[in-house]
């Protein structure tokens, strides 16, 4: 099954907006979202505190300024 790795942080009006389209990709495809809380993890808190929302799909990592509905789904396709 698909593993979705979603970079976030609470009180993210961002992360939530990123969230939501997930979980409505989720009604059409089936995959699995693991969420990742920056600030769990010192390493994921340097590497992504400018970029979140932040999602790896296999290979492909979109950042905030790249994630949409139609992106998320583009990706999503190609990977289940």
């Amino acid at each position: 099954m698909l593993n979705v790795i979603y970079y976030m942080k609470d009180n993210c009006s961002l992360c939530d907006e990123a969230n939501a389209l997930l979980t409505v990709l989720q009604h059409d495809y089936t995959f699995t979202i693991e969420e990742r809380d920056i600030y769990t993890n010192d390493d994921w808190l340097e590497e992504y505190q400018l970029l979140i929302p932040y999602v790896k799909i296999n290979e492909t990592e979109l950042d905030c300024e790249q994630i949409n509905i139609d992106i998320l789904e583009k990706v999503i396709k190609e990977n289940v």
